[in-house]
């Protein structure tokens, strides 16, 4: 069966009220285009737990900050269609600007998740997850599905979906997907592209330091002194850090009698591209 790409929000809801008549279990992967086998997974993953897939493509201008990269994010519709139907999905829900905005961006009814979305990613990028929680509940409410898949790898922006589901009685349920990886560690991303020949292989060092991060943690040493040395690791290799830090799973910051469980994260940027990645682990 081809996919079907879908730009129209009335034929949407047809499409959707269609195979909900019909008793199907109908899921969501939300994406910003330009996909790759990370994206590609995440469809697979939906495809178990619906009968319908729905994948959403829409680059977010909400979620960008004034000095981001909104207007060179790549647009890659016609690939994103094939990869999409290689890996079994049923939709391309491929709105404009217009259609998830009918007042346009800057006049849009705006959310806001509190007290998740006010560290690290939040911290550095302000207005970011306001963008991220407005964008996915008009998705939430366009698709109607009984299910959504997030990426583990976008940490922080899981939990804030995870919050907007709850406080907001979202009638879905959330999967994390694993986060996918290159041979060599790297989290996949789109924008991985952006790396030079020379800086790819060094990319990698983000995910080794997490990785050294959690057998500091678990050799006794402390939370302080392995943040900071994972910083002056990537910093040395030529990274500007914007952060590296152990957290609990809800974000917030353990105390010395915390034993675990944590999770690592590390937001840095390598020339003119920004990675992020987190590790989560038990304690020793």
């Amino acid at each position: 069966m081809m996919i079907e790409t879908i730009n129209q929000l009335n034929a949407l809801r047809l499409r959707v009220d269609e195979w909900k008549r019909a008793g199907l279990r109908i899921g969501l992967v939300p994406t910003m285009g330009n996909l790759h086998a990370g994206h590609h997974s995440l469809v697979r993953l939906a495809r178990e737990h619906a009968d319908r897939v729905v994948a959403s493509v829409f680059v977010n201008p909400t979620q960008f900050g004034p000095n981001e990269d909104f207007a060179r994010y790549p647009r890659t519709p016609e690939a994103d269609a094939a990869g999409l139907e290689a890996a079994g999905c049923d939709a391309m829900w491929l709105p404009d600007v217009e259609t998830m905005y009918p007042y346009g961006a800057g006049n849009a009814v705006q959310m806001r998740v509190p007290g998740v979305t006010d560290t690290l990613e939040g911290a550095h990028r302000p207005g970011h997850f306001d963008g991220v929680a407005t964008v996915v509940a008009r998705l939430f409410n366009q698709v109607q599905a009984d299910v959504a898949v997030f990426g583990r790898k976008d940490y922080q922006q899981l939990a804030v979906i995870r919050y907007l589901v709850r406080d907001l009685a979202f009638p879905l349920e959330i999967i994390a997907a694993e986060t996918r990886r290159e041979a060599d560690g790297l989290a996949m991303s789109s924008r991985n592209q952006y790396l030079s020949a020379q800086e790819r292989p060094v990319a990698a060092l983000v995910h080794r330091t997490l990785l050294a991060v959690r057998e500091a943690l678990r050799s006794g040493r402390s939370r302080g002194q392995v943040e900071q040395d994972a910083a002056s690791q990537l910093q040395d290799a030529g990274f500007a850090v914007d952060y590296a830090a152990v957290r609990k799973p809800d974000l917030t910051e353990p105390d010395a009698a915390w034993r675990g469980p944590f999770v690592a994260l590390i937001a840095a940027r390598l020339g003119r591209t920004r990675l992020i990645d987190n590790l989560e682990f038990d304690g020793a």
